[in-house]
């Protein structure tokens, strides 16, 4: 395994990224490379277990996003905007493709929310036209999708969808408040750790030590993004790119909604229901390695040109 240092974007701005490459000696040259990123509140070790089950065959590139473990955080709120983290995609790809032509992105929870932004727009964005080779979404739709949900049922489709979506994100509104969530992983981070472990089955010791301070810096993602986005969409939510979307049965977060937004956006998605709560890649790994696998030899058979028809 190879650690980096990566530096992304300028100014206040500007981040110092943690970096892992996982590479076996024996790994031929010609092995896909597999970037995955995480969500809220982790850190890159979450992937841990899919890692060790998927580098056997692929390279595997893993890093903690800006503001959580390794990685440094901005000083503004508006370096948590989602195209800084794209930027930040731009950057990991910059200093890990060398010698690859592209990478297949496996994103979970606001790492995917974030990631559909840079599928989305590769075509058009020279920083990333042909480097991504497909997309393996996790429990993260974009906020275009959320958009989309909403009109619907504006439009009297999918309300009912809508006002469950409505419950399952309580949080979000929760995380707008002043000082009170700040105040909440700073005091109660042992108690919180505990307890998303139980209801998600995991095991306490899973969280990383940096937990609290992730949590507070990461609020940041909702306050900078939501709102802005729900108001002005950034476009359709649609790729041309060969799209998985694992999607766990028992999500508390994500509801069925918002993945036949996904669905609506890009039937050409390969859509798959995983019997699973939101942190599959804790609890299944070997389920999620070979779904990673089967998708990543899949968009190897795909021209991401047939998929624009």
């Amino acid at each position: 395994m190879r650690t980096l240092r990566v530096t992304s974007g300028t100014g206040p701005d500007r981040v110092e990224l943690a970096v892992r490459v996982h590479e076996r000696d024996q790994l031929p040259a010609s092995a896909p490379t597999v970037l995955l990123v995480h969500g809220y509140p982790d850190t890159m070790s979450v992937w841990d277990p899919v890692v060790e089950r998927l580098a056997a065959e692929h390279r595997v590139v893993t890093y903690d996003v800006r503001g959580a473990g390794a990685s440094t955080a901005p000083r503004r709120r508006a370096g948590y905007l989602i195209a800084r983290l794209v930027d930040d995609l731009v950057a990991v790809l910059d200093a890990v493709l060398v010698g690859h032509d592209s990478v297949h992105v496996v994103a979970h929870d606001w790492g995917s929310v974030a990631l559909w932004d840079a599928v989305c727009f590769e075509e058009h964005d020279l920083r990333l036209r042909g480097r991504i080779g497909s997309y393996v979404s996790i429990s993260g739709p974009s906020p275009d999708h959320v958009v989309a949900l909403v009109r619907e049922s504006a439009r009297g489709g999918n309300s009912d969808e809508l006002r469950r979506q409505r419950r399952k994100s309580w949080y979000v509104a929760a995380f707008h408040l002043p000082l009170l969530p700040e105040l909440v992983w700073t005091l109660l981070t042992p108690l919180l750790r505990v307890q998303l472990a139980r209801v998600e089955r995991l095991d306490a010791a899973d969280w990383q030590p940096t937990l609290g301070r992730d949590g507070r810096r990461g609020l940041a993602l909702y306050r900078a993004n939501i709102r802005p986005r729900l108001r002005s969409p950034a476009g359709p939510g649609t790729t041309r790119l060969p799209v998985t979307l694992v999607v766990p049965r028992y999500d508390r977060y994500v509801g069925p909604g918002l993945v036949t937004a996904i669905q609506r956006a890009n039937p050409h998605a390969v859509l798959v229901d995983v019997d699973a709560g939101h942190w599959v890649q804790r609890t299944h790994p070997d389920l999620l390695a070979d779904l990673v696998a089967q998708h990543v030899r899949r968009a190897a058979e795909v021209d991401p040109k047939v998929t624009e028809e």
